[in-house]
């Protein structure tokens, strides 16, 4: 009888993994990719993420909205409710800053391809 070698499969990584592996929020990041890591360690709580998710889908809505009909407000309904949702799940969840104050465009650019890789499944909602 052979001994077969059993394949281990690669732990999930951890909170602390990923802090350490991102940068601190007293350095500068200076690209993108430096970024998107930072971004996701800081919505690494479901609920978070799921908030995310549905004030990104509103503001969606309020945008498909505006093209139809033209109406300012719509724009308007679009901040507000992707704000709104995202920054109780900041403050009120995860207990950090929202990375919009310091790294306002890549902070939207990360908010748009979490949202996408939340729809594909590549990230869980909850």
């Amino acid at each position: 009888m052979s001994k077969r070698k059993k394949l281990s499969t690669p732990n999930p990584v951890t909170k602390s993994e990923m802090l350490a592996e991102s940068k601190s929020p007293s350095e500068r990041i200076t690209s993108f990719s430096e970024f998107f890591p930072f971004y996701l360690n800081e919505h690494s709580h479901p609920f978070n993420r799921a908030l995310h998710f549905i004030g990104s889908s509103l503001a969606l809505g309020f945008i498909l909205a505006f093209v139809s009909s033209n109406s300012w407000i719509c724009l308007v309904g679009a901040l507000l409710s992707g704000y709104f949702f995202a920054w109780i799940g900041h403050f009120l969840i995860e207990k950090n800053k929202p990375a919009t104050f310091k790294y306002p465009f890549y902070s939207f650019i990360s908010d748009w391809l979490m949202y996408g890789k939340m729809l594909t499944g590549k990230i869980p909602k909850s």
